[in-house]
């Protein structure tokens, strides 16, 4: 039996497969109605706990475009989950033999992750929380790719609610790993989440910098502007100039709504939200970019943009379906990439002791504990950084214990070089340390006696 491969994050495909799957897209959009032999007799499964109009739309479309067909629960609250149903359950039935491939939308960050844990065929993660929409993601890319021929070295800027958008996230981490560069002006009390930024430096190479945004008139007025290269040397750091990077062209400007369904009550303010229109889009800097959204919108595009050759969101969506129809293809067998490169394994550790350390109330790790074994991925060794395997959220810790000598040291210890990555135990103090039945290294812990 061949390996099931899955679409939860971006990080899932190599460069090599991304490029592969932009030219079955391509292909397909010459005639989408031309390829229904490929996914004959295969079924897709879309199951949304979360409202979507385009994302399950276009999924549907694309299986049906493909010769395929498709089972779909656009309300989850009308599903066994209304009886308190858990998703790994769902997930056992529908792959057991309903469906060949499962697209699934849910609230909780790392909801894809765990589904794929108990799926028996491919998964895809059409938006899990405010965590990645890697499907959403591959629409960018490849809009950018039809549109401007490549990826590398354009300069992009995000616009908005850069907090809460799981598509952000995803499109932020994907456009590092393509080497093109990023320009943040957040609607201002939502900037990108420091998390997110911390791994773009620590995986990618990406090195923040304040943008001198003054060229990008209007859009940039309110907002503290920040310039995300991997291009830059190291030694061009935050704040080494007063006056920041100073942006000069932009080739794409991606903008998104405000994210109230997630966010915390009272958090923020909406008011003179971010809006683009003629005015805005008439600086210099600005009178090539093509002009994307993910959609629906709100006000922060005006409609007066909508007849302008450089709007392409309504191309945007419909080049949805082609590209959608590319992974469908892949994942259920029918289409080969035609490349051996894969994407690295990112390898994940089990919480063996202790509480689970995750510090976000939406992962599914706490949402659907009796399903969930806590898992950490290593950020770094040096210093000692770890994250959760499901949402992203660093873990916070005082101390770090070793699973097999039962001692523990304080973080910064050189002692914890000598642990083997899967024996650590991150704990919250030396209290819980000593609680656990672990015990102080012989060089001492800060915090004990």
């Amino acid at each position: 039996m061949s390996e099931v491969r899955h679409l939860v994050s971006i990080d899932d495909l190599s460069l090599p497969e991304v490029r592969a799957l932009f030219d079955h897209a391509a292909h397909f959009a010459q005639d989408l109605r031309a390829h229904s032999a490929i996914c004959r007799g295969r079924i897709a499964a879309s199951l949304f706990y979360e409202a979507s109009t385009r994302t399950r739309l276009s999924f549907e479309s694309a299986m049906l475009r493909l010769g395929g067909g498709i089972l779909t629960a656009a309300d989850m609250r009308t599903s066994s989950a209304s009886k308190g149903e858990s998703l790994a359950d769902t997930v056992r039935v529908v792959s057991g033999g309903y469906a060949d491939v499962i697209v699934l939308r849910h609230p909780s960050e790392g909801a894809a992750r765990l589904a794929a844990q108990y799926s028996e065929v491919p998964v895809v993660n059409a938006g899990d929380g405010s965590h990645e929409h890697p499907t959403q993601t591959l629409c960018d890319l490849y809009n950018l790719w039809v549109e401007r021929g490549r990826i590398e070295g354009l300069d992009v800027v995000l616009a908005g609610d850069l907090r809460y958008s799981r598509t952000i996230h995803s499109f932020a981490y994907a456009l590092a790993r393509f080497g093109a560069n990023v320009v943040c002006v957040p609607q201002p009390g939502f900037e990108l989440p420091g998390y997110v930024v911390q791994r773009l430096r620590e995986e990618f190479g990406v090195e923040p910098q304040r943008a001198d945004a003054s060229r990008l008139g209007d859009l940039a007025s309110r907002s503290d502007a920040v310039y995300l290269t991997p291009q830059k040397p190291h030694q061009l750091s935050l704040f080494t100039d007063a006056r920041g990077f100073s942006i000069e062209h932009v080739d794409a400007v991606y903008m998104t709504r405000p994210q109230t369904e997630r966010h915390p009550g009272g958090e923020g303010t909406l008011e003179n939200y971010l809006q683009l229109g003629k005015r805005t889009l008439a600086v210099e800097s600005l009178r090539d970019a093509v002009v994307m959204h993910p959609l629906p919108r709100r006000d922060e595009i005006a409609a007066d943009l909508d007849a302008d050759p450089r709007s392409i969101y309504f191309k945007q969506a419909a080049r949805g379906v082609p590209i959608r129809m590319a992974i469908l293809g892949w994942l259920t067998g029918a289409l080969d990439l035609a490349t051996s490169q894969r994407a690295p394994e990112l390898r994940a550790y089990p919480v063996t002791v202790g509480a689970n350390p995750c510090p976000n109330a939406t992962c599914i790790s706490r949402t659907e504990a009796r399903h969930v074994t806590p898992m950490l991925r290593l950020a770094s060794r040096l210093p000692l950084r770890a994250h959760c395997a499901y949402c992203s959220h660093e873990i916070p810790f005082g101390v770090v214990g070793c699973s097999t000598t039962r001692v523990f040291h304080d973080r910064d210890s050189v002692e914890l070089r000598k642990v083997r990555s899967d024996h650590l135990v991150f704990l919250r103090d030396a209290a819980e340390a000593l609680r656990l039945g672990f015990t102080p290294s012989v060089r001492g812990v800060a915090g004990t006696a």
